[in-house]
């Protein structure tokens, strides 16, 4: 399954614990030791910048390759929906806009409501694809293999454990919604889970906070991937920015959908 080759990936560079057996419907790995987060810690700076630099690690090391093939976008019914980048590259299969096109695909027709529902959320796609499909990313890669799951429960925060005098440090569990998405995407999804379940949206992160986030990742993502010049570390975070503040939207029609 997509969610076993994520964990095995993960497992081979230390992000993910060894995996021991698979079932039907679910996974056994090693228990990881720590805490897990409330939504109240992952507005805890120590915590979302320890978040950060995994989140950084993970999209400048992991490839999509495992995971995926590159292949345009075909909808039910076979036909191609010339889904490119503006380089003419075509989109990993799965992504995430083929993950959300299944999920519009299993939604009942049973009724004329139901179908109007359908086609208004297969136009939203449609619409949403084209205008942030073609995001750039970090050094050409415009999908990265993101975790799209990064809620608190998800989060474990190591027990006394230090980085490099950087402070906490973190592991992400739960692989099953892994898949090739744009950075902006992931960063934006878990910045939307700081509301928790209750959708609190007054502690969503204010702009010095994602402008924070958003430097912790890239210190992190560079080095596994460095860059040594100051102009274009810092339009890199001027962009990522601008990036993610225009994906804020798309988690609550990702999972709109998935509800």
């Amino acid at each position: 399954t997509g969610e076993t080759r994520s964990h095995s990936l993960l497992a081979g560079r230390g992000l993910a614990p060894p995996l021991f057996a698979r079932f039907e419907n679910g996974l056994l790995y090693k228990y990881i030791a720590g805490d897990v987060c409330s939504p109240e810690d992952l507005r805890r700076p120590d915590v979302y910048r320890a978040v950060a630099r995994r989140l950084g690690q993970w999209h400048s090391t992991l490839p999509i390759a495992a995971i995926s093939s590159l292949q345009t976008l075909q909808d039910q019914n076979g036909d191609d929906h010339h889904h490119t980048d503006k380089a003419g590259n075509k989109r990993p299969k799965p992504s995430l806009w083929t993950v959300m096109q299944e999920w519009i695909n299993a939604l009942p027709v049973a009724t004329q409501k139901e179908k109007e529902r359908k086609n208004m959320l297969e136009q939203e796609l449609t619409y949403l694809s084209n205008e942030l499909g073609q995001t750039p990313g970090l050094d050409g890669y415009d999908y990265i293999f993101a975790h799209c799951d990064l809620l608190s429960g998800n989060v474990i925060v190591h027990p006394e454990k230090r980085e490099g005098g950087k402070g906490l440090t973190v592991s992400f569990i739960d692989y099953e919604y892994a898949t090739p998405a744009p950075a902006a995407f992931d960063i934006a999804n878990h910045f939307a889970e700081w509301g928790g379940f209750d959708c609190d949206y007054s502690a969503l992160p204010t702009r010095t906070q994602r402008a924070d986030f958003i430097a912790q990742y890239l210190t992190s993502y560079r080095n596994f991937a460095p860059v040594s010049d100051p102009e274009t570390i810092k339009r890199e975070q001027d962009q990522l920015v601008s990036q993610v503040d225009t994906f804020r939207g798309l988690p609550g029609f990702y999972w709109g959908i998935w509800s």
